[in-house]
């Protein structure tokens, strides 16, 4: 052989063992989620499912578990995705020639895009609706009982949902654009499925719109929840001693049903020594913590959250800015730009790992607004109470959102790094309207729900002088709220049965709102 064939074999051999060292390097990055994702899933399952007399009916909800871990490991891939391309960017640009990472390539990272693309779509298209029609398939009628009985009814319902679905989008596809329909229809791959996943990343980005701003205000309480909060003006000593004394109160009344008062609820006050017990433990925390948790933990906290909540905003406000004076600061798709030449943060290092963290803080707030919202709330999963399809509906609802996060990075200017791949060529993006309300609105959102958070106090002390101003016109001899003297302690909890003694309420039996100090359900016994 000549010179020039080993050179040709040696660049063959070349580009073979990149391919194979790219193919097992993503498969144990995939490998690591699955088995992450699979530990949690286990967490949140109810245990009778995979219990129950009905073999058939446990192994479909095993297959369907893994259907679900596999859904829930790329939507964890997707949002490790941008991420891992900004660091590993930065670490080509400070180690360009180093021979430990030379693994760390533009075509890894590129690859990495296109497997979560392919697999978004195949969970969203045909896993998870493969899943829920499993769970809740039976088999024909006339057919044999079976697992086999029941794929067969699940696959013919998949592929009638899939020419449905297909059908709905060529119609959309053909009002936007009939050249675009027409090769749609003829090339399924390069045209209906990347138009299809634009649309459900669309759909996505409207989702992150509306819950990461109520996320952002929620993440103050929720860590507020989780952390210790430091004594101030509180004694907690007291509050113990309060709450147990309540609680003996309440148990007093379960022992002894018979009342001269109103009519007990005894389901209410099951509630409400369970609550009170909550609250107990909770107490004990505090209690227990040490001066440094309660002192410094909290405070750094809410001071993180504080700054990472104004520079998101901050950001963004600079972004709308820059939309406005030009236009090249439109999101788009892959400029030709290889990974490794050029940082895409003006601070460098530092303010890629600045992108990062915000990447990740605004995605655990989409989430948690997610939860919070009204219309969510309900799917929220219980520790080892959460249904099969509660399941499904959650890896769907998080893969939507983790698969729109790069589109929601790059449009909102968090990051100026292209995206790669299919997630490039979704048209909505270089339309200026679109681009500049989203980041008006997402401002908006964002500092409305702040606001309101942070005034909820002031503002409830407002209702709740109105609301004394209006009891003491309804009673015109109780002049203001009664001290605690004049209140003789029934049952406890946040609602507390009394007795006030006081000018023109003498006999008077019910229960006050402690918070607004609200009447409810007075009998006035005449002395």
């Amino acid at each position: 052989m000549e010179a020039a064939d080993y050179e040709v074999l040696s660049v063959r051999e070349q580009l073979f063992h990149e391919r194979v060292r790219e193919c097992i390097i993503s498969t144990l990055l995939f490998a690591t989620l699955y088995i992450f994702c699979h530990i949690v899933l286990t967490r949140f399952k109810k245990p009778a499912e995979f219990r129950t007399v009905d073999d058939e009916d446990a192994t479909v909800n095993k297959i369907v578990l893994e259907l679900c871990t596999f859904t829930l490991a790329v939507a964890l891939g997707a949002v490790l995705l941008l991420p891992f391309s900004i660091l590993s960017n930065e670490v080509l640009l400070s180690l360009p020639r180093n021979y430990y990472i030379q693994w760390l390539n533009g075509s890894l990272i590129h690859g990495l895009w296109n497997l979560v693309f392919l697999f978004s779509n195949l969970s969203l298209i045909f896993l998870m609706p493969f899943a829920y029609f499993f769970t809740e398939s039976e088999g024909f009628a006339g057919s044999r009982k079976g697992v086999l009985g029941r794929v067969y009814e699940t696959v013919v319902m998949l592929v009638l949902l899939t020419l449905l679905v297909l059908g709905m989008v060529w119609v959309a596809s053909a009002i936007v654009d009939n050249k675009a329909s027409r090769e749609s229809l003829y090339d399924f791959w390069e045209y209906y499925l990347p138009y299809l996943y634009s649309c459900i990343s669309f759909l996505g980005v409207l989702l992150l719109l509306v819950c990461t701003p109520l996320g952002l205000a929620r993440m103050f309480s929720v860590t507020g929840k989780l952390l210790v909060k430091p004594r101030l003006l509180e004694d907690l000593e007291e509050q113990l001693y309060c709450s147990a004394f309540e609680e003996a109160a309440l148990t007093r009344r379960i022992c002894n049903a018979t009342s001269c008062w109103l009519p007990l609820d005894m389901e209410l006050l099951h509630r409400q020594i369970l609550a009170l017990q909550t609250q107990r433990v909770l107490l004990e925390k505090r209690r227990k913590a040490s001066a440094w948790q309660r002192n410094l933990g909290y405070p750094l906290a809410m001071l993180c959250l504080l700054v990472l909540t104004g520079l998101s905003v901050l950001i963004v406000a600079i972004h709308i800015l820059e939309l406005l004076i030009d236009e090249a600061a439109m999101p788009r798709g892959m400029q030709g730009a290889s990974l490794g030449q050029v940082s895409f943060s003006k601070l460098g290092s530092f303010g890629a790992v600045i992108q990062v963290v915000l990447i990740f803080y605004l995605m655990v707030s989409s989430v948690v607004g997610f939860y919070s919202s009204p219309l969510f709330r309900g799917l929220r999963p219980r520790w080892h109470d959460t249904a099969m399809t509660q399941i499904i509906g959650n890896c769907v609802c998080l893969l939507v959102l983790s698969s729109a996060l790069p589109v929601f990075a790059r449009t909102l200017g968090l990051t100026h790094f292209d995206l790669l791949g299919d997630f490039g060529r979704f048209n909505w993006l270089g339309n200026f309207y679109i681009v500049f309300l989203y980041n008006a609105a997402f401002a908006g959102l964002t500092t409305l729900s702040l606001v309101k958070t942070f005034t909820a106090a002031v503002r409830a002390e407002l209702i709740r002088a109105f609301d004394c101003r209006c009891l003491s016109l309804v009673f015109p001899g109780h002049l203001g709220r009664p001290s605690t003297s004049d209140l003789q302690l029934g049952v406890g909890g946040r609602k507390l049965d009394i007795a006030i003694c006081c000018p023109g309420l003498e006999g008077a039996r019910g229960w006050v709102d402690l918070r607004t100090w609200n009447l409810r359900g007075w009998v006035v016994e005449e002395s």
